[in-house]
């Protein structure tokens, strides 16, 4: 059973479409809860998560410290921290629910999952960097918080979960599980390309590859966000 974490901030473009995508696991009764974590929406996006039936709380101070909060509130054995703008593929409960078996039986260790990284736009470009992101996750085991993670409760608690930090709470956290602790899923989560549009992508691109660059280097994470912008 598993408690659905959504950090927003002004997310009523696209967090009736997640919120959606996690409607028939709720119906199987994977899904009992679903949390969003808002920090400070001037927008519907309160509104919206109340017509969803969804939890609200309410916390400023970054992403990290939204996913930190919405953990903390969970009820349930398995922990999905999933990004506003990112919607699961049909059928993705599927592939969790036997995933989460072979976790519960003890047929694997306690590990934690994510999806198959894709973006809601057309053309070569899209393609290309959903290519790159899958050579990553393939050789680095890294996956980022816009493809999902899925993970028992206990084991998150046992890494010491999400940190408050401005920025990377993601990588920070997914290099405290380690390689041998990620598994990737072959269902898609199906991000928004927003943000690459806006941006150009490969200047988006770059300037991702630039943050991790410098994390990797032990920049500090608040030196890092002043770069970012």
């Amino acid at each position: 059973m598993i408690s659905v974490v959504i950090p927003t901030l002004n997310a009523e473009a696209s967090l009736a479409a997640t919120l959606a995508s996690l409607v028939p696991a709720a119906v199987e009764g994977l899904v009992r809860e679903v949390i969003v974590v808002d920090g400070g929406s001037t927008d519907r996006t309160a509104e919206i998560v109340d017509h969803a039936g969804a939890q609200l709380a309410s916390c400023s101070g970054g992403r990290g410290l939204q996913l930190a909060t919405g953990a903390s509130r969970a009820r349930f054995p398995w922990l999905l921290f999933l990004h506003a703008d990112t919607v699961l593929e049909r059928g993705w409960e599927s592939e969790a629910a036997t995933f989460m078996d072979r976790v519960d039986a003890g047929v694997r260790p306690p590990s934690a999952a994510a999806f198959r990284f894709t973006l809601d736009d057309i053309g070569s470009k899209p393609r290309i960097l959903e290519r790159l992101v899958a050579i990553r996750c393939a050789l680095l085991r890294l996956p980022y918080g816009d493809q999902g993670l899925l993970m028992p409760k206990q084991l998150y608690n046992e890494i010491g979960g999400y940190r408050s930090l401005p920025l990377m709470e993601d990588v920070d956290l997914v290099r405290r599980l380690g390689r041998r602790r990620i598994s990737l899923l072959h269902a898609c989560a199906v991000t928004s390309s927003e943000r690459f549009r806006r941006e150009g992508y490969v200047r988006r691109s770059a300037r991702n590859l630039f943050c991790l660059t410098l994390y990797t280097a032990r920049v500090p994470t608040r030196l890092i966000s002043r770069l970012y912008g």
